[in-house]
């Protein structure tokens, strides 16, 4: 039977008769004998497999392998008298799937840019760190689902093509199904939307918040997990087109709950990926950011500060610290803003509530001070802003206002008023991007090397 490398390393025991099947990084032929370090992807280690002439077509079948190659090979874990290993595989039948040319195969032994490693993202997963990249990114993906199916959510999911704006951005990848060169024009030159294939303009969603409210009034708590889009023509190391999203709604839900909510959240995605890919951690912590593991226990061990944006702005104004852009109430907080505060003031996450209503959207309750809205912010060290939520506005009137306001045609948004006049209730919820928070876990540098195959400006191919 065919058994995972990782459960070898952790459980297999000599004298046990093992099948396993991967791909090769290392090949060192001796005279008599060859070692192969072969690895399935089930862990950042591979296991070391020593084949003796007395394997049968050795000699053939060895000149076959080179890094890269893929094999299967039967045999029997015996004890290893190598360092940093425990057991190896003494090799009793070696099969090879397939070849791997020493001349051209890109990934040879030896260290890849990570930009390089991005022109071959067909092959990247096959390298030490992507590999630990991937892993964690499925364990994050599995802790998040328990976190809310543990506690009773409802895991919708809402629609990838949508006719609204959540942020009102105006970002948004149009979706069409016109010949683009016979596109049908208004009389005044317009694109005729009555007439593509859902009567309006469509595009691909930015948030399935909205429609997460929605089930919300039906079933209390809902969480969204899946791909969003967004068009920014942006290059930078903290931006993609297409990335995932996770966005829990609570009704009979206020700020306070909500906060609490994204605190055990975060919590909970830590520590479990720290007891499911302990490995993967260590190695980050060591070659890529030797911060890793203690912003880890930060998260884990650590009750989250609270302050609010009137609050943060006063201590911003007294840091002994020059910024780069201006502090003042009424404007938005930068990233160097938010790492201070988390990073040097209190030196742990911190959550901002209460912004100023007119830098945040429409959607968000507003207090009774007329000027700020029940939002709030998780701040990190390390990265800044990792979540965004905020009590959402219940009452019907004051939404109207809002959506008035900030220049949206309340039509677009009816049903979303309907929910208001049917059986409204205060309700709450966050949003965190899933590529900012594997990041976040791994201390990798650019979050095109936390997803698979990422979606950027000119970047597209695989």
């Amino acid at each position: 039977m065919t058994r995972r490398i990782l459960d070898i390393l952790r459980h297999g025991q000599p004298p046990e008769a093992v099948t396993i099947k991967g791909w090769v990084r290392t090949k060192r032929e001796q005279k008599e004998f060859s070692f192969l370090e072969v690895n399935d992807g089930s862990s950042l280690a591979g296991l070391q497999v020593v084949v003796n002439q007395t394997v049968p077509g050795y000699t053939e079948t060895i000149k076959r392998i080179n890094t890269g190659a893929s094999v299967e090979i039967s045999g029997t874990l015996v004890e290893s008298p190598a360092k940093g290993q425990r057991v190896e595989l003494q090799a009793e039948a070696l099969t090879v799937y397939g070849e791997a040319d020493a001349e051209t195969y890109p990934l040879q032994k030896k260290r890849h840019s990570f930009e390089f490693l991005r022109e071959i993202g067909h092959l990247r997963s096959r390298t030490n760190t992507l590999g630990a990249v991937f892993r964690v990114r499925n364990a994050c993906a599995a802790a998040i689902h328990q976190f809310f199916q543990e506690r009773g959510f409802l895991w919708v999911h809402t629609p990838i093509i949508s006719a609204s704006d959540c942020e009102g951005a105006g970002e948004m990848f149009t979706v069409t199904g016109f010949n683009l060169k016979q596109v049908p024009l208004t009389p005044d030159q317009q694109v005729d939307f009555s007439q593509d294939f859902f009567g309006r303009q469509a595009y691909l969603t930015v948030s399935g918040q909205l429609e997460a409210e929605i089930m919300a009034m039906a079933f209390s708590n809902v969480y969204t997990f899946g791909p969003t889009f967004r068009a920014e023509n942006s290059n930078t190391s903290r931006h993609l087109a297409e990335f995932w999203m996770i966005e829990p709604e609570m009704a009979f839900c206020d700020l306070e709950g909500d906060m609490d909510l994204a605190e055990a959240f975060l919590k909970h995605i830590f520590q479990q990926v720290m007891n499911q890919c302990p490995e993967d951690m260590e190695f980050f912590n060591e070659r890529i950011d030797k911060t890793v593991l203690a912003t880890a226990e930060n998260i884990i061990n650590n009750e989250f500060a609270r302050v609010s944006y009137t609050e943060a702005i006063a201590l911003l104004e007294k840091a002994d610290k020059k910024f780069d852009y201006p502090v003042e109430w009424g404007l938005d907080l930068q990233s160097e803003h938010e790492r201070y505060l988390a990073e040097d003031l209190f030196k742990k996450p911190t959550i901002v509530t209460d912004y100023p209503a007119q830098i945040k959207a429409f959607y968000m309750r507003l207090n009774d001070d007329e000027k700020t809205v029940r939002a709030m912010d998780v701040l990190a060290p390390k990265i800044g802003e990792i979540i965004g939520g905020s009590q959402r506005e219940e009452r019907l009137d004051v939404l109207q206002r809002r959506i008035t306001a900030q220049g949206l045609d309340p039509q677009a948004y009816w049903w979303y008023l309907d929910l208001r006049r049917y059986g409204t209730v205060p309700h709450a919820g966050f949003g965190l991007g899933f590529e900012r928070l594997v990041q976040f876990l791994t201390g990798m540098g650019n979050i095109r090397d936390v997803i698979p195959f990422p979606r950027a400006p000119q970047e597209v191919e695989f």
